[in-house]
């Protein structure tokens, strides 16, 4: 079974329409999307499980804290943890505080 249609459809428009310069690949896997902007990925969207994961940028305190707050979010599996959260869409977080990670993650990748 696949993660949550609507939800999937609202990430992945966020995530194309943040600028043209935005690039999604595919690779890891069929269901591993990978989207970058200027060579840098800021954000890892993997669709096979039942609930959605996305693995996002952060800045190191952010991702610390969001840690600590919230039980979906842990250190970027296969990522360097540091900088790097993967977070369980569950529901836990709302769909804007997603949004707002990913555009963090995206101005991140862009200043780096």
């Amino acid at each position: 079974m696949l993660a949550n249609n609507q939800q999937l459809v609202t990430i992945e428009e966020y995530l194309q329409n943040l600028g043209t310069d935005v690039v999604k690949d595919y690779p890891i896997s069929s269901t591993l999307a990978v989207y970058s902007v200027a060579g840098k990925a800021f954000a890892y969207l993997e669709t096979s499980k039942v609930l959605l994961r996305i693995s996002l940028r952060s800045d190191p305190h952010l991702a610390k804290v969001l840690r600590d707050k919230y039980i979906e979010v842990s250190p970027g599996h296969k990522l360097n943890p540091k900088i790097w959260n993967t977070i369980i869409l569950s529901g836990q977080l709302s769909i804007d505080e997603i949004k707002a990670l990913i555009l963090h993650s995206y101005q991140l990748a862009l200043k780096e």
